[in-house]
């Protein structure tokens, strides 16, 4: 996958590459580890009327790549199967409600995200 994280000292980044970073029109997603609230593994399944704002949608294919909005909350999705994905759930974030992205062995990445953050271990 042309995805990966970089774990800093403050800082969570989502690295996307290739044609995710062109369907995304992002190339990097910033969440600071005090901002994550929950954090699992899951399946996602985007609503038909999410509203791209940009994005790159093909809802048949369970294609997502970008910035959505839905429920007066803003998602930002990275994946093209129905999952596993890494769902992040942040609460006080500059821009997004939820990171939402499918990666290469989920579990181990959601452990190390929640080693990263002692508040969620409580």
């Amino acid at each position: 996958m042309s995805k990966h994280l970089e774990f800093r000292q403050t800082e969570l980044d989502l690295h996307l590459s290739g044609l995710h970073s062109v369907a995304a029109l992002k190339r990097n997603v910033t969440i600071p580890y005090s901002s994550i609230q929950k954090v699992h593994v899951g399946s996602f399944a985007a609503p038909f009327w999410m509203l791209k704002m940009p994005g790159t949608a093909l809802p048949g294919f369970d294609i997502y790549e970008g910035v959505f909005r839905h429920n007066a909350e803003w998602y930002f999705l990275s994946y093209e199967h129905r999952g596993p994905h890494v769902i992040i759930e942040l609460k006080e974030h500059e821009h997004y409600h939820y990171v939402i992205f499918d990666i290469e062995h989920p579990e181990d990445n959601v452990a190390e995200i929640i080693n990263h953050c002692p508040h969620l271990k409580l």
